[in-house]
């Protein structure tokens, strides 16, 4: 996989390595690429498949699950989020008329019966 094709640009990345377990001063056993595995974490999430169509280059799908677990015990995503949610990215905010509706009686219309009896 390219490195261009990654979608943890290289500022964000900076930000998340400090949190991620796997670092070569964390005691016991590591997993080979961190990076990689948050990029496997992302394709699951924006791909909303199951992780055993997780595909082949981002390493076995049970082995990336059981890391995933680990992960999500220990709050390193929380720990992640925190440290992405001081500096947000607003590349992809919008919001405008066709993302949130008004209701009907915010907008000063009447509703009910149109034929009285």
């Amino acid at each position: 996989m390219s490195s261009d094709r990654y979608v943890i640009t290289a500022q964000m990345w900076e930000l998340m390595e400090p949190h991620c377990l796997g670092k070569g001063t964390d005691p016991g056993r590591t997993g080979s690429d961190p990076r990689l595995f948050l990029e496997a974490v992302l394709w699951i999430a924006r791909t909303d498949c199951p992780w055993r169509d997780l595909p082949p280059h981002f390493g076995k799908w049970n082995t990336v699950f059981k890391r995933f677990r680990d992960w999500v015990k220990a709050d390193v995503f929380k720990h992640i989020f925190n440290a992405l949610s001081d500096k947000p990215d607003m590349e992809y905010t919008m919001i405008d008329g066709t993302i949130i509706k008004v209701h009907r009686h915010g907008q000063g219309a009447k509703g009910g019966l149109k034929a009285r009896l």
